[in-house]
């Protein structure tokens, strides 16, 4: 049975729980609220024609969480960041509710306010297109998880863990926060 197929109910008592892991870039110009860059999916076989944060991905096998980001900016985007110049914004334990553990992530939040280069798509079959918009009018649809980032990070709300998709048949996302510190990933707590 593959990783993908395997189910929570399916580990070996003792087993380790498995959660992919992701980056998430939110690159932000502008006072105020400002504008977020997002691209719109496409052939990912994933919310294709949603909108989503400008970078993203899973992290590599031997990567940190922040040489993830940065390299997915590269990849996606064509601009480069510096580690210290990315802001953590959020965590997110996130589960699909199927019980596969591929539906199982851990999901982490950057903004960043300064990068080189100019933002350009750089995976055309990823993604058809890449556009600023201002933060208080978000395009439809965007990809709901990264909504909720997006719509807590515009009320100043947004708590430093977000737990979404363990709740009752209700389908209120459950949100639990903790204080997060408000320094660069590279500053000191």
């Amino acid at each position: 049975m593959s990783a993908d197929s395997a189910t929570c109910a399916d580990r070996p008592e003792g087993a380790a729980y498995a959660l992919v892991p992701a980056a998430y870039v939110v690159l932000r110009r502008g006072d105020g609220p400002g504008e977020v860059l997002l691209q719109l999916r496409q052939g990912t076989g994933y919310l294709d024609g949603h909108w989503a944060c400008g970078a993203a991905g899973h992290v590599e096998a031997g990567e940190s969480v922040v040489q993830a980001a940065v390299r997915e900016a590269r990849e996606e985007l064509g601009v480069e960041l510096s580690p210290d110049s990315l802001r953590p914004l959020c965590g997110m334990h996130r589960s699909g509710g199927t019980g596969l553990a591929v539906d199982e992530r851990a999901d982490f939040f950057f903004e960043a306010r300064e990068w080189a280069g100019e933002p350009a798509l750089q995976e055309a079959d990823r993604a058809a297109d890449l556009r600023w918009y201002a933060l208080d009018a978000l395009p439809e649809p965007v990809v709901p998880h990264e909504r909720l980032v997006l719509e807590h990070l515009l009320r100043g709300t947004l708590p430093a863990v977000l737990a979404v998709g363990f709740e009752p048949a209700d389908a209120r996302p459950v949100v639990h926060s903790a204080p997060v510190a408000d320094h660069p990933v590279g500053g000191s707590a």
